[in-house]
């Protein structure tokens, strides 16, 4: 199977979940709006994110599969299998310590993100302490659930673990449509589905595992050499992945301090710029990651450093359009998408402004997704360790910064600076993987065919010139029924598109060398 064919099957089916995320996010947007409980909610759900970034997709994920790669590509069955049954047993002994002390300790956890709730807001901090004690078996079942991921890309099932995402969506949609009325306080349904999502998430993962004759068996293997060398590479991505994640608790322990709570705004905006990360780099990512491994394990540098260039040029003729896009249709995206219910004019305007600000830095969140298995694939987990630690102490800098220039300026929307501060340590981080590779010749000077990212560069301004003048046409948004506003933006993102294409081919774009890889 190409490249192009399993990016392009991860995408689609990641689009499938992206998709119905937006429906769940639309559902919970019209009966809870942007309001405290709403962002009590999102607190409480951003912690087991927290921790599966940290132990399924971070960390683990960026140590185990090459590894597991490498004894596939150079071992028996037999072999592999008890690999992945020793795994199996470590991974769920150590996320299940971590889950049984997370739940003992629930509030002092909560602490972390809503200090201030603590004293200011005690009876929201209470409630949001009971929804985290459900949302936390989110944990274990969801590490299961990319273990399982795992495997199953390594044997270029690509499809289930990129739809599999879509059962948490529609777990929350029918929790908020069914259990809303069960409970004093409504938004305690979304925990209850969470936990439910889990359960379902892990079941559909068993049967493609019992074909490949791979279903795990529990073993411990805290001694065995190759789990120890998962752990190893773990020890630094853990604090790679912690990086991400220690910004996203201070963002929002700072976003629960502003005047007007700024964690619902954020969360709407993130999962906008979460659709293009998520269909598109995610997704090479995913694809190029095994790849990479076996190209190396292999010693097949040639092959290596041209998998990385259509990768980079690939994420850069997707990034940038879609960043531009976003930028102009930040307004019409966030009103037609969320604006309806509970979530009013002025929630849809501050989404907006913080969606713009971290559209800024779109490009440089694919290209980072994208350069970081480089490292990883040869099991230089130091280097991004190093390089992100730099980022996250920038955007903790960056953060009091932005806030403090803007309070100074007298903008209401102090959250915003909490996203600026993610593009700029974004840039930042890009720009010294990017060296990285280079120093370490890894990559060569020519990886990115710069000709090639200015034409993506003057079509993705004709675009936005186009959208604009469209726009311009089609009147006050806010007056228009959903039905027309769902219109509209089809046909400007349709118009935006085909403008964006069509002068990427006058100016004689090789789509089939940008697009397929060799």
């Amino acid at each position: 199977m190409s490249l192009f064919k399993s990016t392009a099957i991860v995408s689609v089916f990641t689009l499938i979940s992206r998709i119905s995320g937006f429906i769940r996010d639309m559902v919970v947007a019209a009966f809870f709006g942007t309001g405290i409980w709403a962002s009590a909610f999102f607190v409480v759900f951003q912690i087991p994110n927290f921790m599966r970034r940290l132990f399924a997709e971070g960390s683990f994920s960026l140590a185990f599969v090459p590894v597991l790669n490498e004894i596939k590509a150079t071992e028996s069955k037999s072999n592999l299998k008890l690999f992945i049954d020793k795994i199996a047993g470590t991974l769920f002994i150590v996320v299940f310590i971590v889950w049984l002390l997370m739940e003992i300790f629930a509030p002092q956890v909560l602490t972390l993100f809503a200090y201030t709730w603590v004293s200011e807001k005690p009876e929201i901090f209470s409630e949001a302490v009971w929804m985290l004690r459900f949302t936390l078996f989110y944990l274990p079942l969801i590490s299961l659930v990319a273990f399982a991921g795992g495997i199953l890309n390594a044997h270029k099932k690509f499809a289930l673990p990129a739809a599999t995402p879509i059962l948490l969506n529609v777990s929350l949609i029918a929790s908020a449509y069914f259990l809303n009325d069960k409970f004093d306080i409504p938004i305690k349904s979304l925990a209850i589905g969470v936990l439910i999502a889990g359960f379902l998430q892990l079941i559909v993962q068993i049967p493609p595992l019992i074909r490949l004759g791979l279903l795990p068996k529990f073993k411990f293997g805290f001694k065995d050499s190759k789990v120890r060398k998962v752990m190893k590479l773990m020890v630094p991505t853990l604090f790679a992945s912690s990086v991400a994640q220690i910004n996203l608790i201070l963002d929002t322990l700072i976003a629960t301090m502003l005047p007007i709570v700024g964690v619902s705004f954020l969360y709407y905006s993130n999962r906008l710029l979460e659709f293009p990360l998520g269909v598109f780099a995610i997704a090479i990512s995913t694809v190029i990651l095994p790849t990479l491994s076996r190209q190396f394990a292999k010693n097949k540098s040639d092959e290596f450093t041209k998998t990385l260039k259509w990768a980079l040029n690939l994420g850069l003729f997707i990034a940038i359009p879609a960043a531009v896009g976003l930028i102009v249709l930040a307004q019409e995206v966030v009103v037609t998408l969320f604006q309806r219910g509970a979530f009013t004019i002025e929630s849809s305007e501050m989404t907006a402004i913080s969606l713009m600000a971290y559209m800024l830095a779109l490009p440089a969140f694919i290209i980072n997704k994208i350069l970081l298995p480089a490292f990883y694939s040869r099991k230089d987990t130091k280097t991004p360790v190093r390089i992100g630690i730099i980022a996250m102490f920038s955007n903790m800098g960056f953060n009091f910064i932005f806030v403090a220039l803007l309070w100074y300026l007298d903008f209401v929307a102090l959250h915003v600076g909490l996203a600026l501060a993610s593009a700029v340590s974004g840039w930042m981080q890009t720009v010294m993987l990017y060296r990285g590779l280079f120093r370490l010749k890894i990559i060569p000077s020519g990886v990115i065919q710069w000709s090639v990212v200015f034409k993506i560069i003057t079509s993705s301004s004709l675009m936005a010139v186009s959208i604009m003048l469209l726009l311009s046409q089609l009147g006050n948004w806010q007056d228009l029924t959903w039905v027309w506003r769902t219109i509209n933006l089809m046909v400007a993102i349709a118009l935006g598109v085909c403008v964006y294409l069509a002068s990427l081919y006058l100016m004689k774009v090789n789509f089939r060398k940008l697009l397929v890889h060799h």
